[in-house]
């Protein structure tokens, strides 16, 4: 595996974070009495993180970096198995819906809700409500002992849809929704008594300081009975819960994603595989392509789409076909980051991976099957068996750029080299460059920014740590600077990171 190279770490500033605070103030004027958890603000999937540990990262990274939210694994029992080493997709074969998880116990969770969201961090809980567990027999996290169809206190096979069959034809919209996946207990969402059941779980959750959703295994459940479910919830929360649906739709199958739109936002998957392919070239594809990607290609509404480079998911293979850059394609998966945070389309998810060998292969695990620790002696142990992403100086440095540059919609000053070098602003508020090729590019380039001095905060910015700028752009009074990147580099400035 390609590890991440040295200097990974940099922060973009509290100076930074307080003008893109100050910004997006004044786009939502609506009154929270919590802490400002605007969905427009990039979210971070901490991927098999510990509650604790995810506590932890919200108080010294993710709220000073500009992080808007947290999505967390599920935090409900869930099935335990020692003879497969553990694997990550226990996590997604509910048993009951105790809070009591690989994750951590229920109190760690509420502890984790309300520190994230005194950071100014929003959690969302990725909510496994299409099925529960499908092994004939076992005991969960939290010592419930079932069998198939039968999970004590919660449902009996009654309340499961009567295919209990592996799905078989995805152009049949009746078969992806009503048969199993991979063999999971597929529950009846039409019967009144099951949504009553998982409204009851959303809403314990929420009331715990939840502030939203991502709704798994979506396209398994009929768009109007997840309707119906999510309707009831926002019923009992008056106040915003964020919803976001996994809809896996290649466009080529019976269940759509704009089928969803009305429940909440969508996981736009082909716009990673867009944006990799282009970066790798496939078929053709390059740089100064992306121009005009968004819905136009066939992808969601910008303002109804969840977009990431790559996820658990893809990954590992799976959830359909396409190419996708990993954090072991090294530069290239940076670089198509720093893409996904400048470009105006959709909400940005950052993956925050572990270290794997085999696609089941779980968390970094004690024998007992407890995750192993992030945090150590108060500092976070990541670039090693944990990835942490998310930490990653250019990634991290485009936070703030996406939340300054945010109130711009379109792009401006578009440049490329017909290949895959580009470059493009956001009106006045900020400009990026990527070469995506192995020369050096040297160019000027035509912005809308302001005369002065600029960081570039891919490289880090001292209002953050307090040290030198370690690459300086200047714009001149027309508005342009000359730079020279070596061979896939950016370099991204905004006015948060004009320099005195």
């Amino acid at each position: 595996m390609q590890n991440p190279k040295a200097n990974l770490f940099s922060a973009t500033g509290l100076a930074g974070l307080l003008v893109v605070l100050g910004v997006l103030a004044g786009v939502n004027s609506r009154v929270h009495p919590a802490p400002d958890l605007t969905t427009a603000r990039p979210l971070v999937h901490l991927f098999e993180w510990p509650w604790a540990d995810i506590a932890a990262e919200c108080e010294t990274f993710l709220g000073p970096q500009g992080y808007g939210a947290v999505q967390i694994s599920p935090p409900q029992e869930h099935v335990i198995l020692p003879d497969r080493g553990f694997p990550w997709w226990q996590r997604y074969q509910p048993v009951s819906y105790q809070l009591e998880s690989r994750g951590g116990s229920r109190t760690e969770l509420i502890d984790m809700v309300q520190r994230c969201r005194r950071a100014g961090v929003a959690i969302y809980a990725d909510a496994v409500i299409n099925h529960m567990a499908g092994f004939e027999a076992g005991v969960g996290s939290a010592g419930t002992e079932f069998t198939k169809y039968h999970y004590p206190g919660l449902y009996n096979p009654e309340d499961f849809n009567l295919c209990r069959q592996p799905i078989t034809n995805y152009q049949d919209a009746v078969n992806v929704t009503q048969c199993e996946l991979v063999g999971l207990a597929d529950l009846d969402t039409g019967s009144d008594r099951v949504q009553r059941t998982i409204v009851n779980y959303l809403n314990e959750l929420a009331n715990l300081g939840m502030a939203g959703f991502r709704i798994d295994a979506a396209k398994h459940i009929p768009s109007e009975e997840l309707g119906q479910i999510l309707s009831q919830l926002r019923a009992r929360h008056p106040a915003d819960l964020y919803l976001y649906q996994e809809v896996i739709d290649p466009g080529t199958e019976a269940i759509r994603k704009q089928d969803y739109y009305a429940n909440g936002q969508v996981i736009e998957f082909q716009y990673g595989q867009y944006v990799s392919e282009a970066f790798l070239g496939y078929n053709g594809q390059t740089l100064a392509h992306l121009q005009t990607l968004g819905e136009s290609w066939g992808l969601a509404p910008s303002d109804q789409a969840v977009v990431f480079i790559d996820n658990h998911d893809k990954q590992r293979g799976h959830g359909g076909g396409g190419h996708y850059l990993t954090h072991r394609d090294g530069p290239l998966y940076t670089l198509a980051n720093v893409f996904m945070l400048a470009f105006p389309y959709g909400r940005p998810q950052v993956m925050s991976s572990y270290a794997f060998e085999d696609s089941d292969q779980g968390p970094p695990t004690n024998s007992d099957g407890t995750t192993r620790p992030i945090y150590q002696h108060g500092q976070a142990a990541c670039f090693g068996a944990w990835v942490c992403e998310h930490r990653w100086p250019a990634i991290a440095g485009m936070v703030a750029f996406r939340n300054i540059t945010q109130p711009v919609f379109e792009i401006t000053d578009w440049w490329s080299n017909g290949g895959h070098q580009i470059a493009f602003g956001r009106g006045t508020l900020g400009f990026v460059v990527i070469n995506g090729e192995t020369e050096t590019l040297t160019h000027t380039w035509q912005t809308q920014l302001s005369p002065g001095r600029y960081c570039n905060v891919l490289t880090g910015n001292p209002a953050a740590d307090g040290g030198s700028c370690q690459e300086m752009i200047t714009v001149d009074r027309a508005g342009q600077f000359t730079a020279t990147l070596e061979g896939l580099m950016a370099l991204a400035i905004h006015h948060g990171a004009r320099l005195p």
